[in-house]
């Protein structure tokens, strides 16, 4: 009997048998472990309606390397400016990396978007990606091929003509914009269908509340998109705080 912990392949399996609706034990066979194993696995990690192979392996790696001491030359152990927690950072970047992971990014795209997101720069070249994340530079070049063609990247050159591959607030509205015209080609295919199987019929009805839903999800998704655009290059305001001291700071000044 196979020891250890579980592979990838291995909860990818768990993954398919919960979705054909099969007992544990049954799943548990079919892998050669016991049943406790695949019991706790599913349990551990949301459940049997909410498991996913990947975020259950992320979960796992998580919890070893909280586990192990951290390596001298991992991403970890920079040195953080503002006076940031170091060991607090990494945690949060596993946190963001982990529900990026569950929007449906691939691993390595979720980790480079996550580096660029806690980066005060919002740019970063592919050499710093790889350094950082400690990956191979094809890694990141197919990670940002990915990200640049949904958006939620850009490519710019720097002084000494070196790719930089840049988060900004505007990419969240272009990768939102981009997302509500995606259903742009179903819509007309559904549509099509509608004249193939004859208006009136029941699926041709299906088929045409699918094109209206979808339809006004995108207007609707736009339409917010363009009243919001504005909040993304707003400077955060004053805080409470903020607010009572400089009241303070006005009364002893005008006081005579």
């Amino acid at each position: 009997m196979p020891g250890g912990r579980l592979t990838q392949q291995e909860r990818q399996q768990i993954a398919l048998g919960l979705a054909d609706s099969l007992p544990y034990a049954e799943i548990a066979r079919r892998l050669d472990r016991p049943t406790s194993t695949v019991t706790r696995e599913v349990m551990r990690n949301g459940g049997p309606t909410a498991y996913r192979a990947d975020l259950a392996h992320r979960a796992t790696e998580r919890r070893a390397h909280r586990r192990r001491p951290a390596s001298p030359h991992g991403p970890a152990s920079a040195p953080q400016s503002h006076g940031r927690d170091a060991e607090a950072v990494a945690e949060y970047e596993e946190t963001l990396t982990t529900v990026l992971m569950a929007t449906g990014l691939p691993k390595m795209m979720a980790r480079v978007l996550t580096c660029l997101f806690t980066t005060d720069a919002g740019s970063l070249t592919a050499a710093q990606l790889a350094q950082r994340l400690q990956v191979s530079p094809a890694s990141i070049s197919k990670a940002i091929a990915y990200l640049e063609s949904q958006s939620l990247v850009r490519r710019e050159r720097d002084e000494r003509r070196r790719d930089r591959y840049v988060v900004d607030n505007e990419l969240f509205y272009q990768a939102t914009i981009a997302s509500a015209r995606s259903n742009d080609q179903l819509v007309q295919t559904a549509r099509q269908g509608v004249m193939v199987l004859g208006p009136q019929t029941p699926a041709a009805t299906r088929l045409e509340n699918i094109a209206r839903f979808l339809d006004f999800i995108s207007e609707s998704i736009t339409r917010a998109a363009e009243q919001a655009r504005e909040v993304l290059h707003a400077q955060p305001g004053p805080t409470p705080d903020d607010t009572v001291t400089d009241s303070a700071d006005r009364t002893d000044v005008e006081r005579p």
